[in-house]
């Protein structure tokens, strides 16, 4: 065998391939190859001699860990597992019996069925109010129609008359819910939310619920049905301020418990799944259709049940409830800000875990016991009260003009720096007017939405048709009924009085309110954008669709929300989110306040820009006449903005100071049921002007400014990182055009004119006709006239006219 083959061979096999001499090779002196040799194989036994370690070791990981494997199999046996399995059962039967045993029914009700009242104060810690006596009056089942009855049952425990009173995989999932964190889904019987109601707590936990368990079957077992529905019916809250079925009945339908029709015991029922939002005359379009569908759905159920013949319920039309009735002590604006602060705590208990819908939260807070202390401003509140008095009700006379009489105000003033909402004005009497008109979302907010159009152009880089970057200096057309270009919708608005503007700035189109350079601007800088920046500074946009037409302002908004939107803007881009509460607390929780004050959603910049682009509404636009040369002005920075509404149904100004932001509107509400939007031309005629069309920079600018100036007597300037717009550029203005059939203004501009940092005009009139109809909407805003006699001056340059300004 040869060297390599020995060489081979002791890799194979180890020592088997050793030569057979090896004792005397040993003893002989080595030659230089046999030393060659030796050293080889000796290497080569020290690596076989490694691997066999390390398989001898594989072997033995193996064997260890089929033994552990083994050993996990004999822990784990199907024996033990299902013994295992036997022995919870048995524990959880023994504790479930041992809860029910030691769990009696309480002889009394809850401390929440026993109810106080809540008591509001100002932000000094003054009192405001404490609100009313309980409205509540127990009745006798046997005073309720049957078919009544059975709405009830139909709409929340169809199986009531023949469960045990309890559902029990309602309640597992509650339980399982709750040790996850996520709250309760529903689910519960009529037994048991009586149990809940009456003897128990709303807190989210599993011993409440265990309880609720355990006392739902006592009670089933020991009284009637008809003594659980009637403590159900009893105890259950409506809304308006109403527990149990008789103070429901009156509240929303005038009449005992005993003269309620199924039509209204079906309404009734369905109110129970969300108070608030399904009150036929505060819900919004989509809680209205909401307690619509669950109205059928309990006289579907009552057909099934065989509760209610089909003929019977083929005849039924919806009986719409009547309007509701303020409480005593709640006259004025009192019960406009116990409203509106009932709804904030609500939304902070569901918001804090505390409750775990807003129906339980509106229950708890109805339950009475509560120290709320809003952010009023005791001043303020009294200061935005008078100017509205002085500046607008006082002069209302609707026994002269019955137009005056469908004239409704509302107002939110918020401090920039911290959100607090420090004055709100809801309407002339709550007792007489209960809708809140500062937070009412149904009318549009128009012109004041312009200022958001620009913001979203700034905060996105956006370009022109041409290329050009959006700024304060950027030309647009100004033609009225321009179509709109690069839009797949066609879109031409017209301007206010169809008055044509040619090229302008962005600035002057902002003092001007011109509706055809902001239909543009929103499709240059994308519609579904400009929705996005809305929503982020505040506005509800999420059902609009992102068209064209949005650029007028016709979505709603309340005051309270532009005055958010507009506070962000103060607030240099800063998500401000206006808040009513600063404190509330009863014996059993301490809510925190909303979180008023977020991250920025737009840039400082950005922000600060249109900041200074409202500067020039003020001193240079629509809103001078009643803000700038307003007597009570005192040298204080403004920026605001004028809107006027399609058909003139509401008029705007929101404007602000760097330390106070207040929206006010104004708003056609006919005084006659079921109070539609109206027209407010013809109110106060003779002190308008414009043969009595009511305009944003009419009554809502000089409320504003006899509030603002009153309050707000410091004089600061913005801090403004920008170097655009007209707080730190003179501004342009512009005529109309002389092509234009009406008069042209003669009236000045302030500011001498800023050339364009634009080479050319971004934009120019398109002689393209769209596939579509151009919109002849008319204009959502008017250049506001001066009534002061004009200068004999040279009229405005035509800004792209190379020999103006020289």
């Amino acid at each position: 065998m040869g060297r390599a083959d020995e060489r081979r061979a002791r890799q194979r096999g180890g020592r088997r391939a050793a030569p057979k001499n090896r004792s005397s090779r040993a003893a002989a002196p080595a030659s230089r190859n046999e030393s060659v040799s030796t050293a080889e194989e000796t290497t080569a036994a020290a690596v076989t001699g490694g691997r066999a370690a390390a398989r001898r070791s594989a072997k033995k990981g193996a064997k260890g860990a089929k033994s552990e494997k083994g050993r996990i199999r004999r822990l784990f046996t199907w024996k033990k597992m299902l013994g295992t399995f036997l022995g919870l059962v048995v524990l959880t039967i023994g504790a479930f019996v041992a809860l029910y045993i030691t769990t009696p029914i309480p002889d009394n009700a809850n401390a929440d069925a026993q109810l106080q009242s809540n008591v509001y104060k100002y932000s000094d810690g003054s009192l405001l109010t404490r609100d009313g006596k309980l409205n509540r009056e127990n009745v006798d089942l046997a005073k309720v129609p049957k078919p009544v009855q059975h709405t009830f049952v139909a709409a929340e425990n169809k199986s009531f008359y023949d469960d045990a009173g309890v559902d029990l995989r309602g309640t597992a999932r509650g339980i399982l819910n709750t040790l996850m964190g996520k709250g309760a889904q529903g689910g519960s019987t009529i037994t048991q939310q009586y149990v809940k109601n009456y003897y128990l707590t709303q807190e989210q936990t599993v011993t409440r619920k265990l309880k609720e368990l355990v006392i739902s079957l006592k009670l089933d077992r020991e009284e009637s049905k008809d003594y659980i529905l009637a403590g159900y019916i009893n105890t259950s809250y409506y809304g308006r301020g109403a527990y149990g079925i008789q103070a429901a009945a009156q509240a929303y339908y005038r009449v005992d418990a005993e003269k309620l029709n199924v039509a209204q015991g079906a309404y009734l029922a369905a109110l129970l799944q969300a108070p608030s939002q399904y009150d036929w005359h505060a819900a919004s379009d989509t809680g209205r259709k909401l307690v619509q569908q669950r109205w059928n759905y309990v006289l579907n159920n009552m057909v099934e049940e065989g509760w209610l013949t089909k003929a019977e319920r083929a005849g039924m039309t919806f009986p719409v409830p009547k309007e509701p009735k303020a409480a005593p002590g709640q006259e004025g604006q009192v019960g406009y800000l116990v409203d509106a602060a009932n709804s904030e705590l609500e939304k902070q208990l569901v918001s804090q875990g505390v409750a775990d819908s807003r129906k339980e939260a509106e229950a708890m807070v109805n339950a009475g016991g509560w120290n709320i202390t809003l952010n009023i401003d005791k001043k303020k509140q009294k200061a935005l009260e008078a100017s509205v008095k002085e500046q607008l009700t006082s002069k209302l006379d609707k026994k002269k003009r019955s137009v005056d009489g469908d004239v409704q105000a509302g107002a939110a003033s918020v401090d920039p720096k911290t959100g607090a909402v420090v004055a709100m004005y809801g309407g002339v009497n709550y007792v007489e007017h209960y809708t809140n008109n500062a937070t009412r979302t149904d009318y549009q907010p128009a012109s004041t939405f312009k200022p958001v159009i620009l913001a979203a152009a700034l905060a996105q880089g956006a370009e022109t048709q041409d290329g050009e970057k959006i700024s304060a200096n950027t030309l647009y057309d100004g033609t009225s009924k321009r179509p709109v270009v690069g839009s797949d919708i066609g879109f031409a608005p017209e301007n206010e009085d169809d008055v044509d503007y040619g090229d302008v700035t962005v600035q002057t189109a902002m003092n001007k309110s011109i509706n055809s350079v902001f239909a543009q601007m929103g499709v240059d800088v994308g519609m579904d954008k400009v929705l996005k920046t809305a929503s982020d500074l505040g506005m509800d946009t999420e059902d609009l669709k992102a068209v064209p037409a949005q650029t007028l302002g016709t979505m709603g908004a309340s005051p309270l929300q532009m005055a958010g939107v507009y506070a962000t803007l103060d607030n240099h881009g800063k998500k401000v989110t206006p808040t009513l509460i600063k404190s509330a607390e009863n014996s059993a929780h301490t809510v925190k306040p909303a979180q008023s004050i977020g991250e920025e959603v737009i840039s400082r910049e950005a922000a600060d820009t249109v900041t200074s682009v409202l500067t020039g509404v003020v001193d240079d636009g629509t809103a001078k006449k009643s803000v700038r040369d307003n007597p009570l002005r005192k040298g204080q920075k403004v920026a605001g903005k004028t809107g006027t509404s399609d058909n003139n149904k509401s008029a705007w100004f929101t404007a602000y100071t760097p330390d106070l932001v207040t929206s006010v509107g104004l708003f056609g509400e006919s005084a006659k049921p079921p109070h539609p939007q109206v027209t407010l031309t013809g109110a106060t005629t003779g002190l308008t002007g414009d043969d009595g069309r009511v305009n944003g920079g009419g009554f809502p600018a000089q409320i504003w400014a006899a509030y603002t100036f009153g309050v707000s007597t410091k004089v600061t300037k913005f801090d403004l990182d920008t170097t655009q717009g007209a707080a730190v550029q003179p501004s342009r203005s512009a005529s109309p055009s002389p092509s234009q059939s009406r008069e042209p203004s003669n009236e000045p501009s302030s500011e001498a004119p800023t050339p364009s940092k634009s080479p050319k005009p971004p934009v120019t009139p398109s002689n393209t006709p769209t596939t579509e109809e151009p919109s002849n909407e008319p204009s959502s805003e008017a250049p506001s006239p001066s009534n002061s006699p004009s200068p004999p001056v040279t009229p405005p340059e035509n800004p792209l006219d190379p020999q103006s300004g020289q």
